[in-house]
């Protein structure tokens, strides 16, 4: 049996509103009507305004899961995502959502419990027939990213970038931010400092590191790192532990905004007064970072034109495989607030 994609029909005031009604009320055969929905197939302009046109008048849309069965190919884009208790990330999410809505694509959103993405989890996506895959703060392994290359799925790191020429990576330009707040804390009289990284791992974490002390040795300021886990908690309590070192330097760079928060709270638990004993640089400018009880100077990451580029290249793959590996970098910039 040949399955028509059209064959899975809509339905409007209990009627059944078939490719075949379509097909009469526009004065074309019902291939035709299928033609115009699968995408690439050739069809003239004349009849593909008569199909749309009858298509409006009697409410009928194709069955995109039967699309799915002819092109094995779904208007899903997978979305892998570890850290949903960093409010980041939830924003990314709701970026994405909106975005590929307006181009006829809906988000799967994949939760992994785990650093590395699991066997399940690319299971899921497989199963899905989904037509792209982006990766935010969850780790893969290149075996599994050679796989998506292999089935021509796309594939994108986003706000991560690999250290390898063979896959598409869209990110902040965390070393040239890392260089930019060192040196704001510098002109802020600031004469020795601590960061607190978040996971030590990642390509975001050891930018941002890198261009904050390079520019700090440079000024031969003196510098100590403390690591944590990118939460709220981790930021509270590693500030908790420097305090009990007594070790209170002039400035705070943390490695987000969410751990930059914590260090506030702990901060102000023990009566530090901020800026004036110290100050706290924070890094995403999530919402929360603009509350009045908090207004945390942070590096802002262009999550907007991240997230558009992310989708170009998507939605550009999708049309036409090419494959294209490249690092894009995206400059953000300071937000200067209370806490410095």
């Amino acid at each position: 049996m040949i399955l028509n994609l059209t064959d899975l029909p809509a339905k409007m005031n209990n009627h059944t509103i078939t490719a075949k009604d379509v097909a009469k009320l526009a004065g074309v055969s019902q291939s035709s009507v299928s033609r115009v929905y699968f995408e690439g197939a050739k069809v003239s302009e004349k009849t593909r305004l008569k199909v749309i046109a009858a298509a409006e008048e009697l409410g009928y849309k194709p069955n995109e899961f039967a699309r799915s069965l002819i092109t094995n190919r779904t208007k899903i884009i997978g979305l892998v995502m570890k850290g949903v208790q960093n409010p980041f990330y939830p924003q990314v999410l709701k970026q994405f959502t909106t975005f590929f809505k307006a181009h006829g694509y809906s988000v799967l959103f994949v939760h992994t419990n785990n650093e590395e993405i699991q066997k399940e989890d690319i299971e899921n996506l497989i199963n899905y027939k989904v037509a792209g895959v982006i990766i935010t703060d969850a780790t893969m392994s290149l075996k599994v990213a050679e796989s998506f290359q292999e089935s021509k799925i796309p594939l994108v790191f986003f706000n991560r970038k690999l250290y390898t020429d063979n896959f598409f990576s869209v990110c902040c330009n965390n070393l040239n931010a890392g260089r930019k707040i060192a040196e704001f804390l510098i002109s802020k009289g600031a004469k020795d400092m601590i960061y607190i990284a978040g996971n030590t791992d990642t390509s975001t974490n050891q930018d941002r590191q890198k261009g904050f002390f390079e520019v700090l040795a440079s000024h031969n300021i003196p510098y100590q790192k403390f690591s944590s886990d990118y939460t709220y908690e981790g930021g509270y309590n590693t500030a908790l532990q420097i305090m009990e070192d007594n070790v209170m330097p002039n400035a705070f760079f943390v490695g987000n905004d969410i751990m930059a928060l914590g260090v506030i709270d702990a901060l102000r638990k023990n009566s530090v007064t901020i800026p004036t004993t110290t100050r706290v640089v924070g890094f995403d400018n999530i919402d929360m970072a603009g509350w009045p009880a908090y207004e945390l100077t942070t590096w802002e990451q262009p999550i907007v034109e991240m997230v558009e580029q992310t989708v170009n290249y998507l939605l550009a793959e999708i049309h036409d495989y090419t494959g294209e590996a490249k690092a894009l970098e995206l400059d953000g910039r300071l937000i200067d607030r209370q806490t410095t």
